[in-house]
């Protein structure tokens, strides 16, 4: 049985007590909102130990990390060293997002080594393997597709971006009214290619029900891929994006009446006056089933910053609905990510969705930043190396034993020893 089942027949599983214990709250809390669709929670039924992690209304923002080989870098080893950096430095999940190499062994890695939950995009792996087959991503088969989508729920993938909101009608939209960046989505691009040299509708679209019932067998958590998401500021909330999110919502539906976990994948590159807009639209239209967003990117000129970009972004984007930022790290836009790259992105990431945990009042966040202002004002070092997003950093700048700490900046004349002089404070 799936969380959803169990959840609707009054059943508390295991997995709803250990993110209600993480998150603080009444388990009860998490069965309805399991029941309901406003929290998922990740995890295949043939994944054993993994540290779980609860995705929706009333818990923490959440940071997704990725990695994966490719076509030009296929360093499987790498990549492992990407997972134990990402873990590090606190991401929540992982998505896999091999193109490259074998790529059935790449995920199996991952899945061995990842001590979170683990996602993937089955369309890449069935388009990779269409060229190497038939020379052409226009050659995969329905089949094909699905046969993907099984092989890697069996394999113990615990959520999936399936690009199932993206059909004949969004794409009429889109060439009629025209955008600057067109199609972003690798996995949107595939399945439009396809879709144009065959003629025929997206079998991912117009086979949903198939779909779903690969995924309820192994409860894998489905996140509906954001296939025609804007890729620059330009393009936020046009048309196309309007109509991809409503065929969204429609698909929402019928997976949470199928009982399957679902989620939906958003933009992406939004101005920050258009994220509440965008946040409010998909709750409204979606059934506040929890939004994953890449991002959100402020600004499209922040090459070799786009961290920076991204936390700006999801931050104001997880104070008004998001609940799960996928890390952007300053190699976005450039080339592959190095290791320092990845816990870069996700310490950063982190960073965002701590500021929207404050934002929205979540008790822990704001004791944890009190308990770091109390700790500055002592100058207590270790206290404030451990209550640090980033500890390592934190040790490296404070160094020194306890009761050695001076500001830096202002030396013995610094604001916070002068007035625990004057006041008396210890």
């Amino acid at each position: 049985m799936t969380q959803v089942q169990h959840a609707r027949m009054g059943r508390v599983t295991p997995e709803m007590e250990a993110v209600a214990a993480a998150e603080g709250l009444p388990v009860e809390e998490i069965m309805q909102g399991v029941a309901e669709g406003t929290i998922v929670i990740p995890k295949n039924i043939r994944r054993k130990k993994i540290r779980l992690c609860g995705i929706g209304k009333g818990l923490r923002v959440k940071v997704n990390a990725l990695i994966g080989t490719s076509t030009d870098w296929n360093d499987p080893e790498m990549e492992l060293r990407k997972i134990a950096a990402a873990e590090a430095a606190g991401c929540d999940s992982f998505m896999d997002l091999s193109t490259g190499g074998d790529i059935d062994a790449m995920r199996k890695k991952t899945l061995t080594n990842a001590g979170v939950p683990v996602g993937c995009v089955p369309i890449y792996q069935a388009g990779i393997e269409a060229i190497e087959r038939h020379g052409s991503v226009v050659g995969m088969t329905p089949d094909d597709m699905f046969a993907v989508i099984e092989k890697q729920a069996a394999d113990g993938i615990d959520f999936m971006a399936v690009h199932s909101a993206l059909n004949f009608e969004i794409l009429e939209c889109l060439q009629q009214n025209g955008r600057v960046t067109d199609i972003v989505s690798r996995g949107g691009a595939f399945l439009t290619g396809w879709m144009l040299h065959n003629q025929k509708e997206n079998p991912l679209y117009e086979q949903f029900d198939r779909l779903l019932e690969i995924l309820l067998r192994y409860d894998v958590t489905l996140s509906i891929g954001d296939a025609i998401r804007p890729g620059s500021i330009a393009d936020s909330l046009d048309a196309a994006q309007m109509k991809g999110l409503i065929v969204a919502g429609e698909l929402v539906a019928r997976a949470l009446e199928a009982g399957v976990q679902v989620m939906v994948e958003g933009p992406g590159h939004v101005p920050l006056d258009h994220v509440e807009a965008t946040m409010k639209l998909q709750k409204s239209l979606c059934h506040n089933v929890p939004y994953y967003i890449l991002g959100t990117l402020a600004t499209d000129v922040a090459a070799g910053y786009d961290h920076i970009a991204a936390a700006i972004g999801g931050a104001l984007a997880g104070m008004v609905g998001a609940n799960f930022l996928c890390y952007v790290t300053p190699a976005e836009h450039l080339g592959l990510p190095t290791e320092e790259d990845v816990r870069a992105g996700v310490i950063a990431t982190r960073i965002a969705a701590h500021a929207a945990d404050l934002a929205n009042g979540n008790r822990a966040a704001w004791e944890r930043d009190l308990e770091m202002a109390r700790a500055r004002v002592r100058g207590d070092v270790e206290k404030q190396i451990k209550l640090a997003i980033d500890p390592e950093t934190a040790r490296t700048a404070l160094g020194g034993a306890d009761g050695d700490y001076r500001c830096a900046a202002c030396g013995e004349n610094c604001a916070a020893c002068v007035a625990a002089g004057f006041f008396g404070i210890s």
